[in-house]
This record gives structure tokens, C-alpha cells and sequence, in this order.
């Protein structure tokens, strides 16, 4: 009969016969090497590069995992796919965290990915976003904080390595839009372990001349820039204390890191990011011939307003000279006035005393006494009236060789654009009035 063999002690020595030996059902070893490779190796973290990556149609990934020595077949299930903050796909090095097993359907080594990062770059990616969600969550990137750049700074700051293509690009734009402006630079490192530290010297340094806590040229907003590159290459922008610096900064900071493409928490913080350093040139300098196109248009401006004010009181003063006539007409006109009222109070007196009793004698007295001072108060108020009219009379105007100019209508000409060849005019002088002809004008 039939019997299956059991597992004896070895003997000794170590060996066992072939009569000795345990007889495996296929899926119990594969069960058994599955146990003893999770009691061995589980949770593990595996190194290398997705090749084959399928996505079926459950959501579950399959793909291999391999480097230059070997390959693991991997199996990542849908919950565990949908945590991941990016897209796998062939060639992408990745670090992954699972559980090593064996599929016993096939007998195959696999690998149950739980989660998946991507290398090298990868984990400085997600170095980024914990350190831009930090800073967001604190206000750093508000723009309720952020500063319009001067419109007509009087010195720019610039921010970068006095080797870099970027100093160059700034240098070359800045003299071709805005010669006018002062350039001060700062240089840094802008690569490397040590660029971080040397940016955030950079800044404090023209900080301390934005504040005028220093002798030198103003600077009204700085640049911070350098050319693209990648993430590794740009990571010093990424910087925390860098970061905290550039919102400190006294005036606006216009970063402009990297292509277009490339951000960096630098460039959230700054009051203004540019796509790339020359863009960052051109947004902190208006052209000069444009500020000269804009002072030229508002002094245009100035000159058409101020000849309309003109006009306007011209015309306020002739309205005025016509209602009141000539002044010193008017001033002659209550002067008469004023000796007939005096005349006939007079004689109403000497009438009313050569009528009355000697008694009245010393009311007449008061009474001429009274009539003298209404008649000195009249004269001084009329005296006063008389300045004052004086002061508004056009004659003397017209006594300093001045000539009032009126066409048929009457209509005061002020403009030579006013009248056409041929057209009669009357000139008003200072003892009487001369009738012209117009024979050119412009």
C-alpha cells in the first residue's frame, strides 16, 4: 500500500537518503516559502526601475521592478494606487514599501507594493511639497502680501552668481530698457550645499541698503535669478530660511528661477515670479522711452488744461467788464450823487433855521454836526468803493500798452486761430478805440 513519507531526523552526519527525505505538495512549499519569506524579510523597501507597469481595468497595477543584477514581479492594488501623488510609467526609479511573497497559483517570487515614491528626484519632490504646504498653511504665499514693483525704480538689486548666463541676460536687458536705473549686484552661489546660505547673505546685504541702514546706491526691488536647470540643481531656492528671508525683504522681490516650467518655493514666496531672469529684468524696469511717451503725453495734458483755465477767465472777465461798464464811470456817477444829497440836506437846514426861533440855535448845532458826520462816513465808504473799482479797472491795464481786441459781434478775440484775413476788428486802448483790418493771420 501507498503511504507518504514523513519528515525523520536527519541522520547523523547531516545527510538523508532519498528514502528519508520529506515529499512537499506544490502549494504547501509554496505556502511554506511564502510564510518563511514574510517571517524574513517583511516589510520591505525595494530600489529600482518600473518597466511593464499595466493598469487593469479593477484599478490593480502590474509591473516589474528592476535594476542591473535582477528583476521582482510586483502587484500594487487599487487602494494603494489611488494614494499615489504622481503617474508611474516605464523607466521611472522608484523606491516602493511592501510585503515580499510568493504567488502560488504560479509559483512566482512577487512583491505586494502598499505605497511608492519616486527616487532620487522624487524625494526631494515630496521634501517640496511637505515644505510648500508648511509655508502655505502659514501665510507665506498669501497675496494679500505680496507688493506691486516700483514703476520707476531709481536701483535694482540683482541676486545670482557673477558667472551665471543670467547676470548677463538681467545686465543686457536692463541697459536696453531702462539705462536710467542703477544695477547693484550681489553675488552668490546658486548651486550646491552652500548656495542657500550665500543667497540668504545676498538678500540681507541689499535688505540693509533698501533700508539706508548702509552707505550706497538705493534699491527700490530685487531680482533673484538664475538659469534652469533641474530639480537638484535649483533645490538651494527651495530653502526654508531662504524663504523666510525673501518675506522679510523691505521692498519687492521678483524671482525669476529656472524656465518657465521650473517653480521653486522661492518663487511662491516673492512678491512677483517670472518665467525666466530676462522676463524678471523686463517686469522690474518700464522702458524708458515709454516713461518718456507718458511725460511728454501728461505735460500735453497740462499745457490744453491750463489754456482752457485762461480762456475760461478771459472770458469770466470780459462778462464782468461788460455788466459793470467802465469803473471809474460808475465811481464819478455816486460821486455826483452823493454832492446832490449833501447839497439839498443843506439847504433843508438853513432853511428849517432861518424858520425856527433862536432857541433852536443849539439844535441846528447838532443837527449840522450830525449831517458832517454822515457826510465823512459817506465819503470814506465811497472812498473805499472807489479802491476797490479802481483796482478792477481795465483801462489800467490798457495803460501799460495793452489793447482789448473785439470782432463784429462784439466777441472778445484772444487766439489768432479766432479771426480770418479780412475781418474787421475794434481795438480798445487806453484813450479810445482804433478800427482794424485783419491782413494775415497763423
Amino acid at each position: 500500500m501507498n503511504r507518504l513519507w514523513e519528515s525523520d531526523p536527519a541522520p547523523p552526519g547531516g545527510a538523508r537518503s532519498p528514502a528519508s527525505a520529506r515529499v512537499w505538495q506544490v502549494g504547501a512549499l509554496c505556502k511554506a516559502v511564502a510564510d518563511a519569506l514574510d517571517a524574513r524579510f517583511n516589510p520591505v523597501t525595494v530600489s529600482g526601475e518600473i518597466s511593464g507597469f499595466n493598469r487593469a481595468a479593477s484599478g490593480h497595477a502590474y509591473f516589474t521592478l528592476k535594476d542591473d543584477s535582477g528583476q521582482l514581479r510586483c502587484a500594487m492594488f487599487r487602494r494603494a494606487g489611488g494614494l499615489m501623488p504622481f503617474t508611474p510609467r516605464d523607466g521611472m526609479r522608484v523606491e516602493v514599501e511592501g510585503r515580499v511573497s510568493v504567488y502560488e497559483p504560479r509559483g512566482d517570487l512577487q512583491l505586494i507594493v502598499e505605497s511608492m515614491r519616486q527616487a532620487g528626484a522624487g524625494a526631494l519632490l515630496e521634501q517640496f511639497l511637505r515644505l510648500k504646504a508648511k509655508l502655505e498653511a502659514q501665510g507665506l504665499f498669501d497675496a494679500a502680501r505680496k507688493r506691486p514693483v516700483p514703476a520707476i525704480p531709481r536701483g535694482i538689486g540683482v541676486v545670482t552668481s557673477l558667472g551665471a548666463a543670467a547676470l548677463r541676460d538681467v545686465v543686457t536687458a536692463m541697459q536696453r530698457r531702462a539705462p536710467h536705473v542703477q544695477v547693484v549686484i550681489a553675488p552668490s552661489l546658486v548651486q550646491g550645499s552652500e548656495a542657500a546660505g550665500e543667497l540668504v547673505a545676498a538678500l540681507q546685504g541689499l535688505y540693509r541698503l533698501a533700508r539706508r541702514e548702509v552707505d550706497g546706491p538705493p534699491v527700490d526691488a530685487i531680482l533673484l535669478v538664475r538659469g534652469g536647470g533641474s530639480l537638484e540643481d535649483l533645490w538651494a531656492f527651495n530653502d526654508e530660511q531662504l524663504a523666510r528671508v525673501i518675506a522679510q525683504s523691505p521692498v519687492p522681490v521678483v524671482c525669476g528661477v529656472g524656465h518657465e516650467t521650473d517653480f521653486t518655493i522661492a518663487d511662491w514666496v516673492a512678491d512677483l515670479r517670472a518665467p525666466t531672469p530676462t522676463a524678471a529684468a523686463e517686469l522690474a524696469a518700464s522702458p524708458r522711452d515709454q516713461l518718456l511717451s507718458a511725460w511728454m503725453l501728461a505735460m500735453e495734458r497740462i499745457r490744453r488744461a491750463t489754456r482752457r483755465g485762461l480762456d475760461t477767465q478771459n472770458q469770466r472777465l470780459d462778462r464782468i467788464s461788460t455788466r459793470m461798464g467802465r469803473p471809474s464811470v460808475l465811481a464819478s456817477g455816486q460821486r455826483l450823487l452823493l454832492t446832490a444829497q449833501s447839497r439839498r440836506l443843506r439847504q433843508a437846514s438853513r432853511g428849517h433855521l432861518q424858520a425856527g426861533a433862536n432857541d433852536l440855535v443849539k439844535g441846528h448845532e447838532g443837527l449840522r454836526r450830525a449831517i458832517d458826520q454822515a457826510l465823512r462816513r459817506e465819503r470814506e465808504r465811497l472812498g473805499r468803493v472807489e479802491l476797490r473799482l479802481s483796482l478792477l479797472d481795465p483801462s489800467l491795464v490798457l495803460q501799460r500798452g495793452y489793447a482789448w481786441l473785439r470782432d463784429e459781434s462784439g466777441r472778445v478775440v484772444s487766439r489768432a486761430s479766432d479771426v480770418r484775413v479780412g475781418q474787421s476788428l475794434q481795438a480798445t486802448v487806453a484813450d479810445g478805440r482804433i478800427d482794424l483790418t485783419v491782413r494775415a493771420g497763423g
